[in-house]
């Protein structure tokens, strides 16, 4: 099967209730993610795979979890999901024929239960929309981009992931789990710097005209100054839909903190 359903998601953990403590800060993107979550439950994903960029890292390579189980936990709030190992293994194999540098990752047993991927917050809040209430809940495949590889060649990787999914039986979910400047606000940890701005309007743009390939084009000075952490991994996505083609929906941007939050949706 294909991909039947994907998204652009932030991971800010003011979206989920709660962890917040002013229910009028990021509502707007808390009413996107609750939107994104009714619309993948309606395409019935068995897997989804997401993309972090706070995960496992390897320098050099895309990092795929090769675990049995995924855990992670934000607040109070705990997730567990099984990992599709044979999606996540087909992913790697597909990455080794396209010649994109990936590797499976796992920590603790190397199987059965006690073999896991840590689900960081770029994973956690997400799900929290997207799969973690569902029964049954699905399986995912959890990878983390490299930064040392080029914007083309995680073009390349999402294409990768796109042609395993048609390869499989499954039926996909891709999630692109991205925020935008963290220069907004000089109180924030990175401080203050117009370039984020700049940097959220080219690319929410760029989602509204739906044409992600248009991010190969990013002006890296400014993705230095502006400090996003979202562009490699919407680039991957950008990737898997030159293999399955899907219509963008831009939902929401704002920018209730000191780091930009877009949702948008994308349908087969």
């Amino acid at each position: 099967m294909p991909i039947v359903c994907a998204a652009i998601a932030p991971h800010g953990g003011l979206s989920i209730p709660e962890l917040s403590t002013d229910p009028a800060q990021g509502a707007t993107t808390r009413a996107s993610m609750e939107e994104l979550g009714r619309r993948f439950a309606a395409a019935r994903p068995d897997t989804i795979f997401l993309i972090t960029p706070h995960g496992i890292r390897i320098e050099g390579a895309f990092a795929v979890s090769g675990g049995w189980k995924a855990r992670g936990e934000i607040g109070p709030i705990r997730q567990e999901f099984d990992v599709d190992v044979d999606l996540s293994r087909a992913i790697v194999d597909s990455c080794t024929r396209r010649g994109v540098p990936a590797a499976l990752v796992s920590t603790g047993g190397s199987a059965g239960p006690s073999s896991t991927v840590p689900l960081d917050w770029g994973a956690t809040v997400p799900f929290y929309f997207m799969g973690a209430s569902w029964n049954p809940k699905p399986k995912v495949v959890v990878a983390g981009p490299t930064r040392a590889l080029t914007l083309q060649q995680h073009v390349d990787f999402g294409r990768a992931v796109a042609e395993a999914c048609q390869a499989s039986a499954t039926r996909v979910g891709y999630i692109a789990s991205s925020d935008l400047g963290h220069a907004h606000d000089p109180d924030g940890p990175y401080g203050f710097h117009p370039a984020a701005a700049q940097f959220d309007h080219w690319l929410r743009d760029i989602v509204q005209e739906d044409d992600l390939m248009r991010l190969l084009n990013a002006d890296m000075e400014l993705v230095s100054s502006a400090k996003p952490d979202g562009l490699w991994q919407i680039l991957t996505l950008a990737g898997a839909r030159q293999v399955v083609p899907m219509k963008g929906e831009l939902l929401s941007y704002e920018v209730p903190t000191y780091f930009g939050l877009l949702c948008a949706g994308y349908a087969v």
